[in-house]
């Protein structure tokens, strides 16, 4: 019988109304099974693990994805997939980070929630539950068709790495805006094989070390000296420069300096779009070959999150500053197009 772990993080999922408050708060899984009779009907072997606290995942944390890599390793052996129930607002840093710790992954770890108590009469939680634990089990050729981590809401698989939360009102919470989506659950559960990861042939292991110790710089009109250089002057190892359009910044002097000083003073600076769709094009227009020169390296098409969690990923892994800056621009899990 297919062995599925159920991995219970918190998030609106397991949420039910306070009386008194009117607030969300979260319940337990029992509760779940309880409200989806249906998962008693699946032949599957189902565990789960629930989180002790449970937790809202604004409170997400890197040791909470320690927790669940390091789960994962633990029964690795023993399940054929794993699902994580997890709130939607940081599902995708959590899935894009589970990316790059879980190494060699040959089985499908995945990430869903839903934006509706699963104990409203409308709610979209049963059917993301219960569509996660089939895609987990589903094989060919005793190997799983989704060796990798992926988010699954309303009726479309995405790699996670891919993923960005678009919207807090309806069921379509996802989208995947530079990579195709890998499944969609119509009346039949479709895959599309060639945009898959391939199930790797080395031996699966786990890398939780991490160093969060990055900024964040969002370019905009009008932004002050001042402003950038709490940034650039702080004692952070990376920073994550959001830019116009494919990659362009502002070429006054003062700003081009800052950035400067700060890759001179050893710190990564990663530009990324501010544009959903598309990817950094560094030199291709003036606004940005001043980037290009300096060594601002391009993070292509990946989102905010993946690279937030790539650099965290990188920065922990007793790399080199060369080998990091490498690895940056190259795809380690998908996560980009170059």
């Amino acid at each position: 019988m297919t062995k599925i772990l159920i991995i219970y993080t918190g998030g609106t999922i397991g949420m039910v109304n306070d009386a008194a408050t009117g607030a969300l708060i979260p319940f337990d899984f029992e509760q779940i099974k309880d409200n989806v009779p249906e998962l008693a009907r699946l032949n599957y072997q189902l565990s789960v693990h629930s989180f002790n606290p449970i937790i809202d995942s604004s409170n997400m944390h890197p040791s909470h994805w320690n927790v669940i890599a390091e789960l994962i390793r633990d029964n690795y052996e023993e399940f054929d997939g794993f699902v994580i129930l997890h709130g939607s607002d940081t599902m995708s840093f959590t899935a894009s980070a589970l990316s790059f710790m879980l190494k060699n992954l040959a089985k499908p770890v995945i990430l869903t929630g839903s934006q509706l108590p699963i104990g409203e009469i409308r709610t979209d939680a049963k059917e993301n539950l219960i569509t996660a634990l089939e895609i987990a089990a589903t094989k060919a050729n005793g190997k799983a068709v989704v060796p990798e981590v992926c988010i699954y809401f309303d009726n479309q698989l995405f790699r996670g790495n891919r993923s960005i939360k678009f919207n807090t009102e309806k069921f379509e919470a996802f989208r995947s805006p530079n990579y195709p989506i890998l499944a969609e659950a119509g009346v039949q559960l479709t895959f599309f094989h060639k945009e898959i990861l391939p199930v790797p042939t080395e031996p699966f292991y786990i890398q939780t070390k991490s160093d969060a110790n990055i900024g964040v710089l969002k370019a905009y009109p009008g932004m002050t000296e001042e402003v950038v250089m709490a940034v650039t002057k702080s004692k952070v190892k990376a920073i994550v420069l959001e830019t116009f359009g494919s990659g362009n910044t502002t070429t006054t002097e003062w700003f081009v300096n800052a950035l400067a000083d700060a890759i001179k003073d050893g710190k990564i600076i990663v530009d990324i779009s501010q544009c959903l769709r598309g990817s950094v094009q560094l030199g291709m227009y003036e606004t940005s070959s001043e980037l290009k020169k300096m060594g601002v390296l391009s993070g292509y098409d990946m989102t905010f999150e993946t690279a937030v969690t790539k650099l965290m990923y990188l920065l922990g892994a007793d790399l080199s500053a060369e080998e990091i800056r490498r690895q940056m621009e190259t795809p380690i899990a998908g996560e980009l197009t170059n």
